[in-house]
């Protein structure tokens, strides 16, 4: 079973799904999984460490897996974006930063460009950059973004550059949701905290099983953590992680924790080499809800296509249309 869009077909895959890039997280070995199951796995660059960068590509093996990036991170590490192309990846994923200064590079080695946005005028300027796919994010997904919600952004966006192939991001994590963004008018999705929650996903087991065990409810969107791991990033651009007894204490507090920054900064990592997510943080989104256990990464693409394509033909008989 699979669902063909235009998406599958510029990423020559066969089923709509993408992995997001999450640092760290998406390793080779859980982009490999998620591309050999038929979607496109992209790995998490994130800030640019090329030793890790090398591992995680070599893991990937033969795999066809691309590549992201937070774009502004690239400007500290200019040969970073060199070092990756030269490994010739299918596409480079840019998120967070200006896109011109990369674009005519990235596609003169012959990857696709796939640019996130967060606004229509972003999505407007990647588009002019010779963008060849949009990932539309709302706010609801853990890590950083901005404030739009995601199912009014995406078909604001496939209206706005109706050429280009949009995948959702944000608040996806079954079939449903991707029935959904289909339906509003965009040619896949992009999957963040469903992945993070399966076995082949690096990072901490006891991270995983808090997404398992949360709810919607218990995700707080700040700048807290970026202030605990000295890393602000530019207003207005703020991050979603699960709620913890560090969270609690600084909310509302940002300008005092800044104050205390070091101090706070310290025990923040000596939490997090550790694994104490009552003070470290654990980037999850919303959907969590709808998480309720870590299986394989191929598992959750097969479950994800399987429900999706019974909705979209017609399996539900939740509702009726009668012609008036």
């Amino acid at each position: 079973m699979s669902i063909s869009t235009r998406l599958t077909d510029l990423l020559k895959v066969q089923h709509p799904i993408l992995l997001a890039p999450m640092d760290i997280v998406s390793n080779g070995q859980l982009a490999a999984t998620v591309s050999r199951a038929g979607g496109f796995g992209i790995i998490g660059g994130g800030y640019g460490d090329e030793s890790w960068l090398a591992r995680e590509m070599g893991v990937a093996g033969d795999a066809r897996v691309g590549v992201g990036f937070i774009t502004w991170s690239m400007a500290k590490r200019p040969r970073l974006l060199d070092f990756v192309l030269e490994r010739r990846p299918p596409a480079i994923m840019l998120s967070f930063g200006e896109v011109r200064p990369h674009a005519g590079k990235i596609k003169k080695a012959g990857a696709l460009l796939i640019c996130q946005v967060q606004t229509l005028e972003q999505a407007k300027d990647a588009v002019a950059n010779d963008a060849d796919i949009l990932v539309a994010q709302g706010a609801e997904g853990g890590g950083h973004g901005i404030s739009r919600s995601t199912f009014p952004f995406v078909p604001a966006v496939a209206d706005a550059v109706p050429h280009i192939p949009i995948a959702a991001a944000r608040g996806v994590a079954d079939g449903r949701g991707l029935a959904a963004a289909l339906m509003l008018g965009a040619d896949g999705v992009l999957i963040g905290t469903r992945f993070h929650a399966s076995q082949e996903a690096a990072g901490s087991a006891a991270a995983k099983e808090c997404i398992v065990s949360a709810t919607g409810d218990n995700t707080i969107r700040s700048i807290l953590f970026d202030i605990a791991r000295r890393n602000v990033w530019p207003a207005p651009y703020t991050g979603r992680v699960l709620r913890n007894s560090f969270s609690e204490k600084w909310r509302g507090r940002e300008a005092e924790l800044l104050q205390h920054q070091d101090e706070e900064a310290d025990r923040y990592a000596k939490s997090r080499a550790v694994g104490d997510f009552d003070t470290a943080a654990v980037i999850a989104g919303e959907a969590v809800d709808l998480i309720n256990d870590i299986p394989p990464a191929a598992e959750i693409v097969r479950r994800m296509v399987t429900e999706a394509a019974g909705l979209l033909s017609g399996a539900s008989n939740r509702y009726r249309v009668a012609q008036q």
